[in-house]
C-alpha cells in the first residue's frame, strides 16, 4: 500500500484522540504482515510538563502504547470487516528500553504479526530514532465490539 500521509486515516482506524493519539502517519503497510508508522515527538507534548521538566523524556509506557496503536492500525487494515470493532491491548512481553526519546526525535514504529486469530493478535514491535532501536516489545491484543 502507498504511504498514507493524512492523519485522518489513522483517526478513522483508531478511537484515540489528542492528547492520546500517538501515531501521526502510516508510512507503509502490508496487510496481514507488517506496518511502519511515524510519530513526531515535540516539546508541546503534554507529558513533558511533568516528565521531566528540566530533562524532558518521553515516558516508556507511551512508547509502548504508540507501538500498540501502530499494531492496532495493522490489525484493522488486515481485517476489512473490523470497522465496527475496538482493538483492546491485552499484554506485553519482552519489553526493553534502549535509549531515551526526547523532543525533536522522530519515532518510527515497525510492527510485524507473529500470530493472528479471528479475534486476537500477537505482534513484535520496535521503535527507532535515527535508525537506532530505542524500544522493543511483543504485544498482544484482542477485538471487542464497540459499545
Amino acid at each position: 500500500m502507498d504511504e498514507i500521509t493524512d492523519v485522518s486515516k489513522v483517526m478513522e482506524l483508531l478511537p484515540h484522540r489528542y492528547p492520546f493519539l500517538l501515531v501521526d502517519r502510516i508510512l507503509e503497510v502490508v496487510p496481514g504482515e507488517r506496518i511502519k508508522c511515524l510519530k513526531n515527538v515535540t516539546i508541546n507534548e503534554p507529558f513533558f510538563q511533568g516528565h521531566f521538566p528540566a530533562v524532558p523524556i518521553m515516558p516508556g509506557v507511551l512508547i509502548v502504547e504508540a507501538m500498540a496503536q501502530s499494531g492496532g492500525c495493522l490489525f484493522l487494515l488486515s481485517r476489512p470487516q473490523a470497522s465496527d470493532v475496538l482493538f483492546y491491548f491485552m499484554g506485553m512481553d519482552k519489553v526493553k528500553f534502549r535509549k531515551p526519546v526526547v523532543p525533536g526525535d522522530q519515532l518510527i514504529f515497525d510492527v510485524e504479526i507473529l500470530k493472528m486469530r479471528a479475534k486476537a493478535i500477537k505482534m513484535t514491535a520496535q521503535a527507532r530514532v535515527e535508525n537506532k532501536v530505542v524500544a522493543q516489545a511483543e504485544l498482544m491484543a484482542t477485538m471487542g465490539e464497540k459499545p
